[in-house]
């Protein structure tokens, strides 16, 4: 049973085997993307490799510490720990520039200065984490209460969780940083569905959203005029026309798509090699790491990469299946639709499936706060699967 098998048994290391082959993945693609010697700090070549293996050995000091800790506890402290996030969000937001503590990236205001020469660590990266402990959290203790479902019920719950979503969406978006709350919506509707509300309430939200969001799209076409008057700015339609045709925006928004597809195509079946890379692709290192994949190791290597994370999905949806606490599987169910979300967005935007909202590749990408913040929503599955024994048999014997 179980209960008797020892730590070493019930530690998952298959999932640990597949993180090693994306820290391995990572250190490769970084390699090569430095090759062209467009990283530089006063004419002098920066290599991100040393600060991506320190980010991966606290990576992995973070997985050991969310791993010791049981699902019981990240539930008794489910508010602290989101209150503690949207605080940071919140600080974020009112802390002026000028004291510099805190600092924009492309536009948006995301980023703590850390003291002492530390650098720089983007709170959201962590929030989303912190996000679907809350929302576990809520949808927990609401079937709890109501033990028998009715429309009324469910609509509570849907209030529920959209007043758990608004508060850290919100700050989000004043930031502003798209990626990041498309995040956050992808996150809540895979727990809007796997929370057991009823088709007869989702189905029809759903249908109006799609309209909706349909809607924007043509209206960003063919009436930019109007959506103007909306509050909506000129980059905000470069950006869709850039994805729909970027070599008429190849002097500007377009200009980041064009090089990854001539980088992904060069790369052919076989690709070039490692280090073999001959287009230039801005943050090839961190948001467009794909394209380097895709022209050092071509179509096979990119399906390689591609088949690892189906088999990080794989494994981590099979772990759900098998946990008997709701609580531990909807934290599981957010994990995965949340690095679902990112290898979709990310591998579609490099190769103009989806446009560009620069969210970076999951393990993969360059990066302290995203792989930093990955890792802890990782320990929480390794924590889910380590504790497993605890919640083996019915809710009953919990108490």
């Amino acid at each position: 049973m179980n209960l008797d098998k020892k730590p070493v048994d019930r530690f998952d290391w298959p999932l640990a085997f597949i993180l090693l082959l994306f820290g391995v993945i990572s250190l490769i693609a970084i390699a090569s993307a430095q090759t062209t010697g467009q990283y530089k700090i006063n004419s002098i070549p920066v290599n991100f490799i040393p600060s991506q293996i320190q980010w991966y050995v606290i990576g992995s000091i973070i997985i050991a510490i969310t791993m010791y800790l049981e699902p019981e506890q990240y539930k008794k402290a489910a508010w602290i720990i989101y209150g503690g996030g949207v605080l940071l969000l919140v600080t974020l937001f009112i802390l002026p520039e000028s004291m510099e503590l805190v600092s924009r990236r492309n536009g948006a205001k995301s980023w703590f200065h850390l003291p002492f020469g530390i650098g720089s660590i983007q709170p959201a990266e962590f929030m989303k984490t912190f996000f679907i402990i809350g929302m576990a959290r809520t949808i927990t203790n609401h079937h709890e209460r109501y033990l028998e479902k009715t429309l009324q019920t469910d609509f509570l719950l849907l209030g529920k969780i959209a007043a758990v979503f608004l508060l850290p969406f919100t700050f989000i978006m004043l930031q502003p940083d798209l990626g990041t709350g498309l995040v956050f919506i992808a996150i809540t509707v895979a727990l809007v569905i796997v929370a057991g509300i009823t088709w007869r309430i989702i189905l029809p939200i759903f249908a109006v959203t799609a309209s909706l969001g349909g809607t924007l799209l043509w209206m960003a076409l063919y009436e930019q005029e109007f959506m103007a008057k909306l509050g909506f700015k000129p980059y905000h339609f470069e950006r869709i026309y850039s994805w729909l045709d970027p070599y008429s925006y190849a002097s500007n928004e377009g200009l980041h798509l064009i090089t990854s597809l001539n980088a992904i195509g060069s790369g052919e079946i076989f690709g070039k090699g490692f280090q073999g890379r001959e287009v230039y692709v801005a943050e090839s290192h961190t948001d467009f790491i794909f394209s380097v994949i895709g022209e050092d190791w071509g179509f096979i290597g990119a399906s390689l990469v591609i088949c690892l994370y189906f088999f990080l999905i794989y494994h981590m949806t099979k772990i759900t299946l098998e946990l008997k606490d709701p609580f531990s599987t909807y934290i599981c169910a957010g994990i995965i639709a949340m690095i679902t979300f990112h290898v979709f967005e990310n591998i579609g935007m490099t190769t103009q499936l989806l446009p560009i909202t620069g969210i970076p590749l999951p393990f993969i990408s360059y990066g302290g706060s995203s792989l930093m913040g990955n890792m802890l929503a990782i320990g929480l599955v390794f924590s889910m699967k380590f504790h497993h024994r605890t919640y083996m048999f019915s809710s009953d014997d919990e108490e």
